[in-house]
């Protein structure tokens, strides 16, 4: 895949009295803080597991989230699950740019695209600046709250981590990625060449994470996201 290959997004537009006071309830981010700059926000599946990450914008009589275009029908059916007698309308339309433009861009920032929330796993997965700049624990709750509190509040180490990896193929970064711990969401997610390497996003068992460990790959380098 190259890394010039366009990213397509969709946008989810809330609009009405009640739009704010909605979103509060089902985003990890506090909408009170965006501004006309946006922010990013995560989605989260009742059981806390990343649905999507989306950004959102401020626009007159509500909001827009702008998400990948792959998982935008499933997005909007999941806030429509939670869209009773609240006065806001939701609805979906395509658009022609979104926050991050192309493939190669995605990997350069280590943000997780639709690929990466398809492993379903908890915010905390993704790193410390992905739930920096996503997630805030003090707006009080919504949907998926629970588990994300929890694992904040007891400094919990989760098994599965958000990766950015470089090698000479994917092959050859995938199997390195899946060369420990137990089975589970682990190897490439998403790659692009460059300069005849290949640079890729994916997850790896924190266990492979040990420097000595992953100092026997000479020619595969894995950095841990945030």
């Amino acid at each position: 895949m190259a890394g010039s290959d366009a990213l397509d997004w969709s946008r989810i537009s809330t609009l009405g009295d009640e739009s704010e006071s909605f979103l509060q309830g089902q985003l990890t981010q506090d909408l009170s803080t965006v501004d006309e700059r946006g922010r990013w926000s995560l989605l989260l599946r009742p059981d806390s597991a990343v649905l999507t990450t989306c950004f959102i914008q401020p626009v007159t009589g509500g909001f827009e989230l702008l998400v990948p275009r792959e998982v935008a029908d499933v997005a909007l059916n999941r806030l429509r699950r939670f869209h009773l007698r609240v006065k806001c309308t939701l609805d979906l339309d395509d658009v022609s740019s979104g926050p991050i433009a192309t493939v190669g861009e995605l990997v350069r920032l280590t943000w997780p695209g639709f690929n990466e929330c398809q492993a379903e796993l908890t915010p905390q997965s993704y790193g410390a600046r992905v739930v920096a700049d996503t997630v805030s624990f003090t707006k009080g709750c919504y949907t998926g709250q629970e588990l994300v509190a929890r694992l904040d509040a007891r400094g919990a180490s989760v098994p599965w981590r958000f990766v950015r990896a470089s090698g000479a193929s994917v092959a050859i970064v995938d199997d390195v990625l899946r060369s420990k711990g137990p089975t589970g969401p682990q190897g490439v997610t998403t790659a692009v060449s460059e300069d005849g390497r290949v640079s890729c996003l994916g997850f790896a068992h924190r266990t492979l994470l040990d420097a000595s460990y992953l100092e026997t790959f000479h020619d595969v380098v894995v950095e841990p996201a945030g």
